[in-house]
């Protein structure tokens, strides 16, 4: 008799343990009845019947998924490597549980194909060089395919592009080629604005004559503070030798005449 008072007692015990369970903060429990959903528990201290219900228990806090290293194709037929960094949290338990069998694995599966149909939209320029605008992308992409099974994605970030060699030396003669293309394009540019403003000066020293003979001056000015060079040159106006040009000729022909 006492024999079995004694193991009804350690049955009630165990049964005791198995119907306590203590959730912490960050954890819920999703709680079957007969395999019928019946509620979501916790934080705290939960009580389930034994054998009739069942907790599956649901971390909340943020989850970081890797992405392993993918191969696409761009837009414009270029093959590069990429891999990527996922940040989500659950935000329904239940549905995390009851809408799809694994969450974590299908959030992966998921990811990966993403990654690759989004990237395949894009240059490789723009692979390069437009990164936060296609991380975007991919958040709003995964975050409305994740919503039906409680799953929010915070952040979508793309860690590295590889490229094989050969088309990183393509690259590199792409740049060299438009930093050259740049560099003659602002050479060109200054000799147009040079052409103006040389323009505009003749225009001012038709004018005023005055201002040419100022310039005379200031350029005899310039070379005798100088000191780098013994030789002068006095530039002389041409209205002052224009009569001895006129006579010279004059008095040639006459000579010859006679």
């Amino acid at each position: 008799m006492f024999g079995f008072v004694g193991v009804l007692i350690i049955l009630g015990i165990l049964l005791l343990f198995a119907a306590i369970k203590i959730l912490p903060e960050y954890q819920r429990g999703v709680v079957l009845t007969l395999g019928r959903y019946t509620g979501t528990k916790g934080p705290g201290l939960v009580l389930l019947i034994p054998v009739v219900q069942h907790m599956i228990r649901v971390d909340l806090r943020v989850t970081v998924l890797d992405v392993p290293p993918q191969d696409v194709i761009s837009r414009d037929n270029v093959s590069v490597r990429v891999n990527a960094v996922v940040y989500f949290r659950v935000v329904d338990s239940d549905k995390s549980v009851l809408e799809v069998e694994n969450f974590l694995q299908a959030t992966s599966q998921l990811a990966q194909t993403r990654l690759r149909s989004v990237l395949g939209q894009h240059e490789l320029d723009e692979i390069l060089s437009q990164r936060e605008s296609i991380n975007h992308t991919l958040q709003v992409t995964l975050d409305e395919a994740t919503d039906p099974w409680g799953i929010k994605v915070m952040n979508v970030e793309i860690k590295d592009v590889d490229l094989n060699e050969t088309m990183v030396r393509a690259i590199a003669r792409q740049a060299e080629a438009e930093r050259e293309r740049r560099a003659k394009v602002i050479h060109a540019e200054g000799e147009f604005q040079a052409a103006e403003k040389l323009r505009d000066a003749a225009g001012v020293l038709a004018q005023q004559p005055q201002a040419l003979q100022l310039r005379y001056l200031q350029t005899l000015a310039d070379m005798s503070s100088g000191g780098k060079s013994s030789t002068v040159v006095f530039p002389l106006p041409l209205d002052l030798i224009r009569p001895l040009i006129e006579a010279f000729p004059s008095k040639q022909d006459s000579g010859t005449t006679g």
